[in-house]
């Protein structure tokens, strides 16, 4: 169950109509997930700084039972998501960061149980 959580300092007039479905088409599919199973959430218009600069930038958040636990994973998933990204939000790659976290089924609640019990 991954969770792909973008922050943008780009208000919201600026982003493309569908990113959060499309964000979720692109997650599943980079992470290999099925789309039901990926929540996004994505957040604009937000005061930031990245790398010491107020210029518009972007940040995502991944987290996942799984598929982002080691430094190869990630290098492919951090390439694939940036392609993503620098086409739909219009921002070099140096004006975004990833942040990946792993998850374990015991830290996500779902259907008043947590997955591990899923």
């Amino acid at each position: 169950m991954p969770f792909l959580e973008l922050d943008t300092s780009l208000p919201a007039n600026r982003l493309p109509p569908a990113l959060a479905q499309e964000l979720c088409a692109a997650g599943a599919e980079i992470l290999g997930k099925p789309a039901e199973r990926v929540n996004v959430t994505v957040r604009s218009g937000l005061p930031m700084v990245v790398s010491g600069s107020a210029e518009p930038c972007a940040q995502l958040l991944v987290s996942s039972i799984g598929v982002v636990g080691s430094a190869e994973q990630n290098r492919e998933h951090s390439a694939r998501l940036f392609d993503f990204l620098t086409a739909k939000l219009g921002l070099g790659p140096e004006r975004i960061v990833i942040r990946f976290f792993p998850l374990e089924p015991w830290q996500i609640g779902k259907n008043r149980t947590v997955m591990t019990f899923l």
